[in-house]
């Protein structure tokens, strides 16, 4: 499915080298360079970051006539770019650092231009995605009419995710979600504040995104936070949804409101709740941080690499989230596996990095299915499941429920069947006392264990 990228696109320079000596002339540091690396920011960094991630991306930009454009179209090659033109200059900015601490910017043809013309490739292009990035770097482009007119459009049909400026365009009305950090919202809610002749209100993140999204009459707000993780608003009468970010150490915050944009999207797109793409997308900003933000692109941080088997669930917990990693569990008593069973394992599986099986122990099946249950036994059972790629580890408990398990593995994901109503389940609360999220996959009717055991019973 197509992605597509909405937004103005930059050219970042940045330039590294070694600081060993102060100027003659002035006390400044000479900085000798040892290298210079030109890359696409704004709407292309969320580009690139998608096409490395492997997804099918096209974006939507304006591009000026001049050396920098060149550089930009060197950047972004590999990407399906529809552009129109700028009729501006094209907005460099470039770091100077030194042993990798930036020592001064410099920012050229960053004025806000009128809004540029949008051609009708565009528009074509942009009615056939699957899912939109807005990513408004306030150069003009999120104000024409006629682009906003079909995203307008759209917002009710696909998710469209609105990452915001503070000198660009309001969002249209109707997107899943705007991505404010916490000094945007609180500029936005300032402005409509004194717009309309008020005092200014409570700035807590929860205020400012119910605020923000009344405002925008989008269908959600998160506001972003830094190492404080983020505040998600999407529900009237219900309360936000506040999201720990994972502790990490960050050398270079570039990148990371993009990365977290590029992420909320791919999720929704693969029909994930808001909450758990919220829940995801943070872990994944982390990760990107954690792994040097654009300054380690060469090395995206991929998926943890898990060796073999592991039989001790709680160290691959352990150690998977130490890595920045999701840790992903799911339960039963997957007796008889079937095509159900492993559809839905494999999905649970690719919302993140290992996956987690909290399995109902023999006695624990015979309470719950009576007594000619389990077919199989927790030996066997496990053995078949760890035989299955997806399946990272097992867990075996005996208990009714998976409550004392899950309170040891602490997921950051816990996933049931499509067949469950995760408000319901008793587990839910638990696992969102530690900040995880509970969630469905698609259930597949037509294939259980009883009534395949049915079948054998016909059979024999």
């Amino acid at each position: 499915m197509k992605i597509v990228v909405v937004g103005d696109v930059l050219l970042d320079v940045d330039i590294d080298g070694e600081a060993t000596r102060l100027c003659p002339d002035a006390p400044v540091p000479v900085v000798d360079v040892s290298n210079v690396r030109r890359r696409a920011g704004g709407a292309g960094l969320v580009a690139r970051m998608l096409a490395g991630d492997g997804h099918s991306v096209t974006l939507l930009t304006v591009l000026a006539d001049d050396d920098a454009a060149l550089h930009l179209e060197r950047a972004l090659e590999g990407i399906t770019v529809v552009a129109g033109a700028s009729g501006a200059p094209t907005p460099v900015k470039t770091r100077v650092r030194a042993e990798g601490h930036s020592v001064v910017r410099f920012d050229e043809g960053c004025a806000s231009p009128p809004p540029p013309v949008v051609s009708p490739a565009m528009l074509h292009a942009l009615k056939r995605a699957a899912v939109i990035v807005v990513a408004d770097y306030g150069r003009g482009l999120a104000s024409n009419v006629e682009l906003r007119a079909v995203l307008a459009e759209l917002a009710g049909r696909i998710p469209i995710v609105w990452d915001p400026h503070r000198a660009g365009a309001p969002p249209v009305p109707g997107v899943a979600v705007v991505t404010p950090n916490l000094a945007e919202a609180r500029t936005f809610a300032r402005s409509f504040a004194l717009a309309a002749g008020k005092a200014e209100g409570d700035g807590g993140p929860e205020a400012l995104a119910r605020a923000l999204r009344e405002q925008w009459q989008s269908n959600a707000v998160m506001v972003t936070m830094g190492s404080h993780g983020a505040m998600l608003v999407h529900d009237e009468g219900q309360p936000g949804l506040a999201i720990p970010a994972p502790k990490t150490t960050v050398t270079d915050p570039c990148g990371a409101g993009d990365r977290l944009a590029a992420s909320l999207a791919v999720h929704l797109m693969e029909g994930h709740t808001l909450d758990v793409a919220a829940v995801v997308a943070v872990r994944e900003a982390a990760s990107f941080l954690r792994h040097g933000g654009v300054g380690g692109m060469a090395g995206e941080p991929k998926p943890v690499k898990l060796h073999g088997r592991y039989t001790d669930a709680l160290a691959l917990a352990r150690n998977v989230r130490e890595a920045g990693g999701i840790v992903v569990a799911t339960g039963g008593c997957f007796d008889l596996l079937h095509a159900g069973h492993t559809r839905a394992l494999a999905a649970a599986r690719s919302l993140g990095d290992c996956l987690i099986v909290c399995l109902n122990s023999d006695d624990s099946v015979r309470r719950i299915k009576g007594p000619e249950r389990p077919i199989l036994n927790q030996g066997d059972r496990t053995e078949l499941l760890l035989a299955l790629e997806f399946v990272d580890a097992v867990m075996v408990f005996d208990e009714d429920t998976p409550e004392a398990c899950l309170a040891a593995l602490q997921p950051d994901l816990w996933v049931k069947g499509g067949d469950y109503d995760v408000t319901q389940l008793p587990e839910t609360a638990l696992v969102e006392s530690w900040g995880g999220r509970c969630t469905t996959v698609p259930y597949h009717p037509s294939r259980s264990t009883t009534d395949l055991a049915d079948a054998l019973s016909r059979v024999s």
